[in-house]
């Protein structure tokens, strides 16, 4: 998958294509895309090999700064996603994903019940602790 087909995936996602999810999560089983990645593990945070791999592949800064705003979110660290999200946006405003994660739109692992986005649900639930 090239990176402007990762881009029209997620902005598929993002905009409520409820076969986008799914689309993302099947890429990431093969692609090194790291925006890829980055939003498969979003979508399933019981997953964290994806966001390893995301990171591993994330050679780019505009990559890196986009593994480490998921990862402030899936960490729950409503501080750091915030900083972070900023720093990026200001680099790459054209940056979706970050934009996403941002608003506070894709659920946090703690709340599965908010809605990643108008008219999509969370392709897995994450498991319980």
């Amino acid at each position: 998958m090239t990176p402007a087909e990762a881009d029209t995936l997620v902005r598929q996602l993002i905009s409520g294509d409820p076969a986008a999810a799914a689309a993302i999560l099947t890429q990431a089983t093969t692609s090194t895309e790291p925006l890829v990645l980055t939003a498969a593990a979003l979508l399933d945070p019981a997953s964290p090999e994806l966001l390893v791999r995301a990171v591993a592949a994330a050679t780019a800064r505009r990559d890196r700064q986009l593994t480490a705003l998921a990862a402030a979110h899936l960490a729950g660290d409503r501080d750091r996603v915030s900083a972070l999200a900023r720093e990026h946006l200001l680099d790459h405003p054209d940056s979706v994903l970050a934009a996403w994660i941002a608003s506070g739109a894709i659920a946090h692992q703690d709340n599965p019940t908010t809605p990643l986005s108008a008219g999509t649900a969370p392709a897995t639930t994450p498991k319980e602790s």
